[in-house]
């Protein structure tokens, strides 16, 4: 979180909606905007966005329904048409690929701590682009959005976006091809006002892609629960010891582990996965990366109880299936490669014996830290609550590295354009 809040500002602003734990917020101050006012109505992701937020930015706890775009502006001493960016990404559960999405359509369902209507969130978003006319927007879904039965909702959305004003274009992106170690596949809308006279504008994939392995290198040394790893002069560290609670900076506790594994690695960490050797005593959530092309670090890893699989039925499903391989009596349950990205981490997978993405050689399912790894988050990137809620973050964030990649091309292509 050091290196981001270093970024020299752009001059650029950015108003949030639907911003949860800040994914989207982060990847565009990676690319320099301020964020200037936020929005999040879900109690626990609002903890987790405080927790992380940048100086007087505005937190707006209430219903977006209930918000009007001229209490933004006030809030913001702003006028319409001065914002640069409005970005929202709205509940999207509705629209997902699993499960019976039309069957919750037009009603009252249960999501997150809540239970609220989510289908018509997107229109929200709609309103207050209509009334803050900012100079661009970002909206993001997932890519059920623009599959089978929800094509129709998908045409009178990108409709009542264009009847804002607006240029607005929307493509299909995959997180894994944007520098995240995950495949994760989001329908995004980029809008230009019509006044500017310029297109929208999309990042390019990169020609490669980072691996499980890349963005938690000490992946191995955990393998069967059971290989002590070796320190820098060959000595074997004990796995089998509790670690004490955790403190992260001094708004989180956490309950004590189950394990905890502390080794010399080589290997990818930070925004970037630079390249490092590691060898300090340090928590990971309190590393701080300064210069990552010389500084050696050790990890200290730690595994949270819930992350076991062990009493559940998935976990014995978990032995019977080989790796890179998804179960064909839980569909969500996924034992990845480590040499490939992560498959999608979807928002329940947190929650004990519901099937999800498992740890590839583990019985059980990655740990926070390594979880805010594979959706591009720091490793001090503060998460508060439980286990499953904070799990429940990340899966509904949009991973930070994809957004910024999307913010740079909007600043670069669009707003700061020679």
């Amino acid at each position: 979180m050091a290196e981001v809040q270093s970024v020299k500002k752009n001059g650029l602003t950015l108003v949030s909606t639907f911003s949860g734990c800040g994914g989207s917020c982060l990847g565009f101050r990676m690319a320099g905007f301020r964020t200037l006012w936020a929005s999040e109505f879900i109690p626990e992701a609002r903890d987790s966005y405080r927790a992380n937020a940048e100086r007087r930015t505005v937190l707006d706890e209430r219903d977006i329904r209930e918000v009007k775009p001229e209490e933004i502006l006030e809030a913001i001493k702003l006028k319409r048409g001065e914002i640069d960016v409005l970005e929202g990404s709205p509940p999207c559960s509705s629209f997902s690929t699993a499960g019976k999405r039309e069957s919750s359509w037009g009603k009252v369902k249960a999501y997150s701590s809540t239970k609220q209507r989510t289908d018509d969130l997107f229109f929200e978003f709609v309103r207050l682009l209509k009334g803050l006319q900012p100079r661009a927007f970002v909206a993001e879904n997932v890519s059920g959005l623009v599959k089978g039965v929800a094509k129709g909702f998908f045409l009178e959305i990108l409709a009542a976006l264009k009847g804002c004003g607006y240029a607005v274009e929307c493509r299909l992106l995959d997180a894994q091809w944007l520098g995240v170690p995950q495949a994760r596949q989001r329908t995004i809308f980029v809008g230009v006002r019509e006044d500017l006279g310029l297109k929208p504008a999309f990042p390019k994939p990169l020609a490669y892609r980072y691996s499980i392995r890349d963005a938690i290198p000490w992946i191995d040394s955990v393998e069967g629960g059971n290989k002590a790893p070796f320190d820098s002069k060959g000595k074997k560290y004990s796995i089998n010891e509790p670690v004490p609670t955790i403190i992260g900076g001094d708004t989180i506790g956490c309950a004590p582990f189950q394990f905890k594994v502390r080794t010399r690695i080589t290997g990818r960490t930070g925004p970037h996965f630079k390249r490092v050797a590691t060898e300090i005593d340090e928590p990971m959530n309190a590393i701080t990366v300064s210069d990552p092309a010389q500084t050696r670090y050790e990890i200290e890893h730690c595994v949270e109880p819930d992350a076991s699989m062990e009493r559940h039925a998935t976990g014995r499903e978990y032995d019977k299936i080989g790796r890179g391989r998804q179960s064909k009596k839980y569909f969500q349950l996924v034992k990845p490669r480590a040499d490939e990205p992560c498959p999608t981490v979807t928002a329940a997978g947190g929650n004990a014996g519901l099937a999800s993405v498992a740890h590839p050689y583990e019985k059980r399912k990655f740990s926070i830290a390594e979880l805010k790894r594979l959706c591009s988050f720091p490793d001090d990137f503060v998460l508060t609550g439980t286990y499953a809620q904070q799990w429940e973050r990340l899966g509904r964030s949009v991973p930070p590295l994809m957004m910024r990649a999307v913010a740079e091309r909007i600043r670069d292509d669009i707003l700061l354009k020679p």
